[in-house]
């Protein structure tokens, strides 16, 4: 599937990390979505019914995220990640990079963050 609905840049306030003034405070992750969709009927349609709403992805994976404090940002794409596979049948498979500029690493650095792919499980035929 070459077809792909992309959201970058999603800044979001969050209490994730390992460490306690990560906890208190919290800090802004940015994330990216990519999301691998047959767009072939929204393309000749032109009509929403056809795709998924950006605003709908957005609502789903940021409420995913800040549903509850992780400790890692590896399960937190997770969460996202399986959020938006439940959340929108249409979806075959969801990239999650999580961006976390105000990581606590004694070092200067551009960006540290995580990238997870997640696909969709295909059913399996009776008898395997």
């Amino acid at each position: 599937m070459t077809d792909r609905i992309f959201i970058n840049g999603l800044a979001l306030h969050a209490y994730h990390g390992v460490m306690a003034h990560e906890a208190k405070v919290g800090q802004t992750f940015t994330l990216d979505l990519e999301l691998a969709i047959d767009l072939s009927a929204a393309a000749r349609s032109d009509k929403v019914v056809d795709t998924v709403s950006y605003d709908k992805v957005v609502e789903c994976a940021s409420a995913a995220f800040s549903a509850r404090r992780f400790r890692l940002i590896e399960a937190a794409a997770g969460g996202v990640a399986d959020a938006v596979l439940a959340q929108f049948p249409r979806v075959q498979s969801v990239r999650v990079t999580i961006h976390k500029p105000h990581a606590p690493i004694a070092a200067t650095f551009s960006d540290v963050g995580v990238a997870l792919l997640r696909v969709r499980s295909k059913p399996r035929a009776s008898g395997q």
